[in-house]
């Protein structure tokens, strides 16, 4: 067995977590020195628990030579997130092992971060269930157009949800999933999923761009009366040539996904509950599907529930990232744990966004953990938001895993 270790960059280990622990930035309030020597990863940022300002919506861009872009949201009672919410983005310019932050946006929450054409854009609302908005940026993140009218990058007035999920170009067009958040009152069940997309070559700041496909709302009969919602959804081209929506569902064995069929024109948006519900290793979090045409194969990084943590609640349950593929969309299978904290209650490595590049893969993970300064408020509310590389991905098993797989329950391959 393997065991993950801490290294720098360029370490010809088969694979490695940086840990460089570098915090950039004044913390969001003082409450003494903070201790990151514990902290997986590069530390981007850190804001303490007593701030109660707790960080989310970790996003990452590669922009070439090296340069990328991380950005994360300020949620939480200590914010203004159901007013006008805030966003804060960091560049580095040496392949992560370094972070300065560049920029901080008023009036952006739960926004991917993606490049198209020499640009970078930020896409997202501007407020806990708030407009759809769009920002771009021509100097690597340091400056953001700011979305005022129709044309200026604010796509649609209303309530809306969403995350820092992929945006994908297919059949020259860009795709994005979203979901109206007017489906009701409570978290999940006011959840209608729906896809955008707009061609790749035209002004993905004005509105008249954008396609929005038909709203699909939850059916709470689905999955033997167990379905809770979906959410999150991810545009992914299928094996085929297809775009389809896969989203988290809320479901009590948290090992559900959704497969929404989108027409090829953006228009409309099916759903058959026979056949559309897949096993997914830590579908009841947030997750991020990208395709890999070396392998041929899709990969996420997921809050998979191993069985040492089975029986509990399992939307909660975020402290072991797993490294997972298929070649179909369909079949899933879990190749290694690439974070892992016994602690369940305020240990969290969650809502992972991530990238190919080359051998590796680069990530950006809202953390709980540890930090001097009595932790995290729990594993939910994040205190860090960390960068990640995972060497030679394609070749990882479960024995190269961070912890031995036999002590949370799982056999060796």
């Amino acid at each position: 067995m393997r065991h993950f270790r801490n290294h720098d960059v360029h370490d010809s280990s088969r694979f490695a977590m940086l840990s460089l622990a570098v915090a950039l930035g004044p913390s969001l309030a003082s409450a003494g020195a903070p201790d990151h020597s514990q902290v997986p990863g590069v530390v981007i940022t850190h804001s303490p628990a007593s701030s109660r300002q707790y960080l989310g919506s970790p996003g990452i861009a590669a922009l070439g030579d090296g340069v990328y872009l991380a950005k994360c949201d300020l949620f939480g009672p200590g914010t203004t997130e159901h007013v006008r919410a805030r966003s804060r983005v960091f560049r580095s310019g040496d392949a992560g092992r370094s972070w300065n932050r560049v920029a901080e946006i008023d009036g952006l929450f739960w926004a991917s971060v993606f490049s198209h054409r020499g640009a970078a854009y930020l896409f997202g609302t501007d407020r806990h269930h708030g407009r759809i908005v769009i920002l771009r940026s021509d100097d690597e993140g340091r400056t953001w157009t700011q979305p005022s009218d129709e044309q200026s990058g604010l796509l649609a007035d209303g309530l809306f949800h969403t995350a820092p999920v992929p945006v994908v170009v297919h059949d020259g067009r860009l795709w994005r999933a979203m979901e109206d958040a007017t489906g009701g009152e409570k978290w999940g069940e006011r959840y209608r999923a729906f896809m955008m997309s707009a061609p790749a070559e035209a002004d993905l700041l004005d509105a008249k761009s954008w396609t929005r496909s038909n709203l699909l709302a939850r059916d709470p009969a689905w999955l033997e009366g167990q379905f809770g919602g979906w959410l999150e959804g991810n545009a992914v081209v299928t094996p085929d040539g297809r775009i389809v929506n896969i989203l988290r569902v809320d479901h009590p064995d948290g090992g559900r996904a959704a497969v929404v069929e989108i027409s090829g024109d953006g228009r409309t948006a099916t759903f058959d509950p026979a056949t559309g519900f897949i096993d997914f290793p830590g579908g009841a979090k947030k997750f991020t599907i990208r395709f890999d045409p070396e392998s041929k194969r899709y990969w996420s990084l997921t809050n998979w529930i191993p069985p040492k943590h089975a029986g509990q609640r399992a939307p909660r349950v975020r402290n072991t990232l797993a490294l997972v593929s298929s070649a179909d969309l369909r079949e899933w299978t879990v190749r290694s744990v690439v974070l892992y904290h016994p602690d369940v209650q305020r240990h969290a490595f969650q809502y992972v966004d991530w990238l190919f590049e080359g051998d590796d893969l680069i990530a950006a993970s809202r953390t709980a953990h540890d930090d001097g300064l009595r932790g995290a408020h729990n594993a939910h509310d994040a205190n860090y938001l960390t960068f990640h590389r995972i060497h030679n991905f394609r070749e990882l098993e479960l024995s190269d895993s961070i912890v031995d797989p036999a002590t949370i329950g799982s056999a060796s391959e």
